[in-house]
């Protein structure tokens, strides 16, 4: 059989053939505007997308559209097709399942547009895990979900043909609120404040990435497609006077993993045996105040494997240079003042040492402890802050003597309020720093 070629039937041929064009990448709010004789790859990684199909009043029996998901992302964000005659009616349709392809086909006036193939075809090689939620960035092959405030972790997708740890797990750092570091109402020195609690998983299953020592050994978390997993961020303690103690940080929270918030700093109670003056207990524990020198705040509260923090130190009550003890920080505890030589050379009572992690791509220590107050006969040996947004307790002179607050969204610990000479009018209460809010990281390969 000999077809003759015609005008007629090569736009007819133009027609069903399909060129396909460059991704186009959905932002949520330009609509894609089809022609006939195309096709559309699309993707809805960030957002959703709104389709424009040519009008009935501008279409050709014949004429060919293809949809297709490029990112395998339409389950998460889908794409609707605008008001159009489609079967005979004039409705809005959605595409809303990853992998999902369409073929539409102009048939007249009177139907429209109609679908001649729909179907969820299988990706050609390996899959990944796929989710949404907080702030994402990529390192290498690795997508890293950041939590700075309460949110979702909504996993849409688990990976084939990879690894099974890798298509199933994810890596995580989950750090609570720090304590805030102890007031003073005097010439005692306030306590610094501890860390908050520090629980991150080995870093070998969606790495490698280095981790702290508390990571050694830790299982990566399982996840499920089609579950979303809410995220808590834990606060940081606010600042306080000298009554009561400072405050705990809250709890920061991951599926099945919870870190507890730091506990406050010693504060100048009143009478001398009030249990302010003692650091409080949590992630890592608080420093006790001078105070008849205020007893250490216990950290890994309540106690986990390996522990999420360590131990205040105690205060020291030795006029008239009175001693405050640091928070204790993910990896070490909190320590006592230290006299390295000769007075003036007295150094306040330092904040512990936070962990280092490579979750993000690069090295960052958080959850350090908070330094103690400086003393009032020695202002400048002030407390020394330490990992990742521990701070010290404060700078020399006597509007500076409020307590530093810690970073946020590192689960530092607030240092404490400095003591003041009560006989030269620096006696009045002030306020220790508050603690730093805490975070949630989380890891896995995409690609």
């Amino acid at each position: 059989m000999t077809t003759k070629i015609t005008e007629k039937n090569i736009s007819s041929i133009a027609n069903t053939a399909v060129q396909w064009q460059t991704v186009h990448v959905a932002d949520g709010s330009t609509a894609l505007t089809t022609s006939a004789g195309k096709g559309y790859f699309i993707d809805t990684s960030s957002a959703t997308q709104t389709v424009n199909l040519p009008s009935v009043d501008d279409s050709t029996f014949g004429d060919t559209i293809i949809i297709k998901d490029f990112a395998r992302t339409f389950g998460t964000n889908k794409v609707t097709i605008a008001s159009n005659t489609l079967d005979g009616a004039v409705v809005t349709s959605d595409i809303d399942t990853s992998g999902q392809s369409l073929t539409v086909v102009f048939t007249g006036a009177t139907k429209g547009w109609t679908a001649v193939n729909d179907d969820t075809t299988a990706k050609l090689g390996p899959t990944f895990i796929a989710a949404t939620g907080g702030t994402v960035t990529e390192t290498g092959n690795f997508k890293v979900h950041t939590f700075t405030g309460d949110s979702c972790f909504a996993v849409s997708q688990l990976g084939a043909g990879i690894p099974s740890d890798q298509a199933s797990k994810v890596d995580y750092l989950v750090i609570a609120g720090g304590g805030s570091g102890g007031g003073t109402g005097g010439s005692h020195v306030g306590g610094g404040g501890g860390a908050g609690g520090y629980r991150e998983s080995a870093g070998t299953v969606q790495g490698p990435y280095s981790v702290s020592p508390l990571g050694a050994c830790v299982a990566a978390i399982s996840v499920t497609a089609g579950t979303t997993y809410p995220i808590t961020v834990g606060g940081g303690g606010a600042a306080s006077g000298e009554v009561p103690r400072g405050n705990s940080g809250s709890n920061s929270v991951f599926s099945t993993i919870t870190s507890a918030g730091g506990g406050g700093g010693g504060s100048i109670g009143q009478p001398t045996n009030d249990p302010n003056r003692n650091g409080g207990d949590g992630g890592s524990g608080g420093g006790g105040s001078s105070q008849t020198g205020g007893s250490a705040g216990n950290g890994n509260q309540p106690p986990v494997s390996p522990p999420q923090g360590n131990n205040g130190a105690a205060g020291i009550d030795s006029p008239p240079d009175f001693g405050g003890g640091g928070g204790g920080g993910a990896t070490a505890a909190g320590t006592q003042r230290v006299n390295p030589g000769s007075a003036p050379e007295y150094v306040q009572g330092a904040g512990g040492v936070g962990g280092t992690s490579c979750i993000t791509g690069s090295p960052v220590e958080r959850a350090g402890g908070g330094g103690a107050g400086g003393s009032y006969t020695f202002p400048g040996n002030f407390g020394v802050g330490r990992g990742g947004g521990g701070n010290g307790g404060n700078a020399p002179g006597v509007a500076s003597r409020l307590g530093v607050a810690g970073t946020a969204n590192t689960g530092g610990g607030g240092g404490g309020a400095a003591g003041g000479n009560p006989g030269t009018g620096e006696g009045g209460a002030r306020c220790s720093g508050a603690g730093g809010k805490g975070v949630v990281i989380l890891r896995y390969r995409f690609q």
